[in-house]
């Protein structure tokens, strides 16, 4: 065939391509569903070997289910245990080294006996380093070699040939997202574990804390409550970008009230000129709505947008202000369309409604205190 040609639908209709890969999705979701009614004894074995593993579990295979391996491995190192991938045959030119006597080796290999594989097994039994096995032949030379073997079992492959790994890869897929979450809740491995493991792109910012993306207290506007409204802003300007709100605080440092520049707004509207030489406290919004340090940064988005407000104070438990998270701010921090980007734009005013079915979970703000911390405006 001249490769310039444009490639065509040969035989198939458009029909009989969607009836195909309909075959071809049922075929791999009845052998993960068959997966499951297999679990014995076993799964729990290597689960346990995971979890008491004092090193790093070390993934292994080749071609597809070496493929598959990586994926396994990092699934297992951002959920609480330490894992890389080892090239089987890369293995017996040197990597061998990266494997030490309290690691764990994890084998994926269908058959049981890819040549790469199996000359592996030697080196790694005279290590004494134990050997968990994921394959389809119990009886094959890498489950004989194996503290643990998982067997996923005699799959039909859904390739029309019968020959590409495809149904195969999916069970061993699904299997070591078992192994990996189960150890993981065995770890306890909770929210905040996992936001330290990924600190980066939109879920980063899902699980972020309020902490590393408010304006620190010294980028904020702070003022106490005796001063007047013109005193305030004359003292209160600060270099770089200007807050829309001053927080207002009493003697002791703690919040009391909120001033915008709405509010400021609505003097001139009322023409009451007269205020801006009265105490702010007078003017001021009370009891605004605030979040404790530490919360999750969905969480404080959410109550930015439902109850309509630009600016929201960060308080320490004590109610002093740590710092100020600006709706300018969240604006440019989620990617357009996401949920919580929706819920920052509804915060600006003149924003649309904010949306009723958050994409996120919604936690509890501060263990024990839960959303009774996010006060009232009104």
């Amino acid at each position: 065939m001249d490769s310039s040609s444009p490639p065509t639908a040969g035989s198939l209709s458009p029909a009989e391509q969607l009836r195909y890969a309909r075959q071809i999705i049922q075929m791999e979701a009845e052998a993960v569903e068959s997966l499951g009614r297999r679990l014995d004894t076993e799964f729990c074995r290597a689960v346990q070997e995971l979890y008491q593993c004092r090193g790093s579990v070390i993934v292994s295979g080749i071609g597809k289910a070496g493929l598959v391996g990586q994926k396994i491995a990092a699934t297992l190192a951002s959920t609480g245990t330490r894992s890389h991938f080892l090239h089987a045959g890369e293995a017996m030119h040197g990597d061998l080294g990266r494997i030490h006597a309290n690691d764990l080796v994890l084998i994926l290999s269908q058959s049981g006996e890819t040549q790469e594989i199996v000359r592996l097994l030697p080196s790694l039994t005279a290590a004494a380093v134990p050997i968990l096995a994921i394959t389809g032949h119990r009886r094959s030379t890498l489950a004989r070699a194996a503290k643990v073997t998982i067997d996923i079992g005699l799959l039909k492959e859904a390739c029309s040939l019968g020959l590409a790994p495809s149904t195969s890869t999916t069970a061993m897929l699904a299997m070591g997202d078992a192994l990996a979450l189960v150890t993981s809740r065995m770890r306890s491995f909770g929210r905040e574990d996992f936001a330290r493991f990924h600190p980066g792109g939109s879920l980063g910012l899902q699980l972020a804390k309020v902490d590393d993306h408010m304006r620190p207290l010294a980028d904020c506007r702070v003022a106490p409550c005796s001063q007047s409204v013109r005193q305030v802003f004359v003292a209160g300007r600060l270099p770089g970008r200007r807050t829309g709100a001053i927080m207002v605080v009493d003697p002791e440092g703690i919040l009391r009230g909120i001033f915008t520049d709405s509010d400021l707004a609505r003097l001139f509207e009322r023409r009451q000129d007269e205020a801006l030489d009265g105490p702010i406290r007078l003017v001021m919004t009370k009891a605004p709505t605030t979040v404790p340090a530490g919360s999750m940064m969905t969480d404080a988005v959410e109550v930015m947008g439902e109850r309509r407000i630009s600016e929201l104070p960060v308080v320490d438990a004590a109610g002093r202000p740590a710092g100020l998270i600006d709706v300018t701010d969240l604006v440019a921090l989620f990617p357009e369309g996401s949920l919580a980007a929706e819920f920052a734009q509804s915060a600006r005013p003149g924003g649309p409604p904010a949306p009723k079915s958050p994409a996120f979970v919604r936690t509890p703000l501060r263990p024990g205190l839960g959303a009774t911390q996010v006060k009232n405006e009104e």
